[in-house]
């Protein structure tokens, strides 16, 4: 009886000391967890940095240059906000071009401004930004380009957008249109994108903009009378990723599906760009692995 006793508390021994190395387990196993998996992502290029530090964050093929979609357009705002003495509340008058060259262009996204109205930059700013409408893109360029015609005007505009790109140190970046539908010339990389809109979310009127996620703007009609012009944002990450900011979508045959996105959390800004992602909820479930992911970097 003695010696089964001693067996016992043998095995409670053993027991004890097992269940001391699995308590012990349960202890090492958050450190393991701690490790980042760097996420995979649809689109064939990307890149994060800390908005705060410059710091990357995540790279993929961050210095190929692929066609950029409608994220062009953070271009397009830059050179008007850039512009000297800016009065946001100018008006300018909707000519038939802007509209006939949506219904001219398959992938032209468009903000419906009507023919006479009367619209502020600021209200172009939003339309640009929001529904992406080219029509406001052409509007913006035939206001802030320079020379006696539309054609130089628009010209002129586009200069401007390579020149800002050259002053920024964007050594892969050209444009050859103010919206993103180009000619075979409109091209920058994750990396350039996202210092472009680094820089651009520095301009107070860019950063009310791109966060917003839909507006109602009061237009002045060619009769003198008004009307509402409603806008919502297509970026999707707005109101479904806590601490958006922004910035802006981007689409088109060879672009595929681009997006420039950025976000706060805990006092840490992270910015970045996916191009050439594989559907509209690719690129946002892409944006949001990475912002996750740099969150925790």
């Amino acid at each position: 009886m003695k010696n089964g006793i001693k067996g016992i508390r043998r095995v409670s021994a053993v027991a004890v000391a097992a269940g001391a190395v699995l308590t012990a387990g349960a202890f090492t196993a958050p450190a393991q967890a701690a490790t980042l998996k760097t996420p995979t992502i649809a689109a064939k290029g990307g890149f994060v940095m800390n908005n705060g530090t410059g710091k990357s964050l995540f790279t993929k093929a961050a210095d190929t240059r692929r066609s950029t979609g409608s994220t062009t357009k953070i271009m397009t705002a830059r050179v008007v906000l850039a512009q000297p003495n800016l009065n946001l509340d100018s008006k300018v008058t909707v000519q038939k071009a802007y509209s006939d060259y949506i219904v001219n262009n398959d992938w032209a996204s468009s903000a419906r401004l009507i023919v006479g109205d009367k619209v502020t930059v600021r209200q172009l700013l939003y339309g640009l930004m929001l529904p992406s409408g080219c029509d406001a893109a052409y509007a913006l360029a035939d206001k802030f380009g320079s020379g006696s015609t539309r054609d130089a005007r628009v010209k002129s505009f586009i200069g401007k957008m390579n020149s800002t790109a050259k002053s920024l140190g964007l050594t892969n970046t050209h444009f050859d249109s103010f919206d993103g539908i180009g000619k075979g010339a409109n091209y920058s990389t994750p990396r350039d994108l996202t210092k472009l809109a680094s820089n651009a979310m520095k301009y107070s009127t860019f950063r009310t903009v791109v966060k917003t996620k839909s507006t109602k703007q009061k237009v002045t009609t060619k009769s003198g009378g008004y009307r509402y012009m409603s806008w919502t944002n297509t970026n999707a990450l707005l109101g479904s990723y806590s601490g958006t900011l922004g910035v802006k979508t981007g689409s088109g045959p060879e672009a595929k599906y681009c997006l420039v996105f950025a976000a706060t959390r805990g006092g840490k800004t992270v910015i970045g760009t996916v191009l050439a992602s594989s559907s509209v909820a690719n690129r946002t479930a892409d944006a949001k692995k990475l912002m996750d992911y740099s969150f925790k970097k």
